[in-house]
């Protein structure tokens, strides 16, 4: 028998950045809402209910406590269906879609409301993942373990500071014209390479800042009439195999060569046999941007550039010769700023936006099949493809 299609049916989205008059909960219940809203059930003028409209939710979040999505839809009234919390460092959004997903194609339920919402503390991400000795000797994964990783790219990938630098500009000077991101204004190459040293390679304005935001997303075995048809032809969670001296679940320790797959190459690998795509195939990707080096190993791992050519990509797409989809239209999370549990979800709501042609002055023009990636804590790395009818 075969396996339920799954589509969105609708999508929602809180701008990201600083909103200290509202509490997570009615974060979260601005992206419900929208998305319900999306699907054809209210407008922003009269706010729809969520009751009736899904079957089961999965509310995805790191930073927000003790049954946080039962909170958010008690405040619509729209308890009752089965609602869990799911936590998986950055990738809780995809964490969360990959499970509604499943439960939609295997015909157990017809509607599942996946959403994230996160208030993050200000300064570095601080995560109870590693012994507190760890933090104390300075082996914290951010900024410790992100520098190490950019000066792995440095010697391997043939990476310069300027490379870095230039994927802050390209990200920023996209993230212009998104009116969900936390920073709307262009840089250049100098300004970010003045930016207060953090941790050698990595200046300020290559970290992406942790805030505040809440996404969500309406899945359903049947598409919304009146909309573009969007499916979700796969979304994949898979975490780290034990080996990497710079694994995002054991920094500073480990073995050093004949590493293996990474959680991204192999969640990558088995989403786009989910799918039936090739790489060639995707237009448009977005793609954990943490910090500057990460977006480029990113594009590595996913396999949009062989690996030690990350250097080499990020200058062809620099001089606009580069072939390959277009990556981070949003602006990425160094525009956005990064929600934990809300992040990854907003990249599928943008790439929803994009197969649509709706994204506005940042849409890819035709667009037909986009790729999100997450990679976080654990390490747990998502892939989300989505293709348009």
């Amino acid at each position: 028998m075969s396996a339920n299609p799954v589509y969105i049916r609708g999508v929602g989205l809180h701008p990201f950045g600083r909103f200290p008059e509202q509490t997570v909960t009615e974060l979260g219940l601005h992206a419900v809402r929208a998305a319900i809203a999306d699907a054809g059930g209210g407008s922003a003028e009269s706010p729809p209910s969520t009751r009736g409209t899904f079957d089961a939710a999965f509310c995805a979040s790191v930073y927000s406590g003790v049954a946080a999505g039962h909170k958010v839809l008690s405040r619509n009234g729209a308890t009752g269906p089965a609602i869990m919390n799911i936590e998986a460092g950055c990738a809780s959004g995809g964490a969360a879609l990959s499970l509604g997903t499943d439960l939609i194609r295997s015909g157990r339920y017809r509607n599942v409301l996946v959403f994230g919402m996160e208030k993050m503390p200000r300064g570095m991400i601080r995560s109870s993942f590693f012994p507190p000795w760890c933090e104390q000797a300075g082996l914290t994964p951010a900024p410790a373990y992100f520098a190490l990783r950019a000066q792995r790219l440095i010697q391997q990938s043939g990476v310069t500071r300027k490379d870095l630098a230039d994927v802050v500009v390209h990200n920023r000077r996209k993230g212009v014209a998104n009116p969900f991101a936390m920073f709307r204004k262009e840089v250049t190459r100098e300004e970010v390479l003045r930016s207060r040293l953090v941790c050698d390679p990595l200046r300020l304005w290559m970290l992406c800042s942790p805030n505040e935001g809440a996404a969500a997303v309406l899945l359903s075995s049947q598409p919304t009439s009146g909309q573009v048809p969007v499916e979700l032809a796969a979304s994949v969670l898979r975490s780290h195999q034990p080996g990497s001296a710079l694994g995002e679940h054991t920094p500073l320790s480990g073995r050093i060569g004949n590493e293996p797959d990474s959680p991204t190459t192999t969640a990558a690998r088995a989403a786009l046999g989910q799918g039936r795509l090739t790489l060639s195939e995707i237009d448009v990707v977005e793609l954990q941007d943490t910090d500057a080096g990460r977006q480029i190993l990113s594009i590595e791992e996913l396999g949009f550039c062989a690996p030690g050519e990350g250097g080499a990509f990020v200058r062809a797409e620099q001089e606009k010769s580069s072939q390959t989809a277009t990556i981070n239209p949003s602006g990425g999370l160094l525009s956005k700023g990064e929600p934990l549990g809300a992040s990854a979800l907003a990249q599928v709501v943008e790439l929803v936006w994009q197969l649509r042609g709706s994204a506005g002055a940042r849409q890819v023009p035709g667009a037909k099949a986009g790729l999100a990636h997450t990679v976080g804590r654990g390490a747990n790395a998502s892939v989300t493809i989505l293709v348009r009818h």
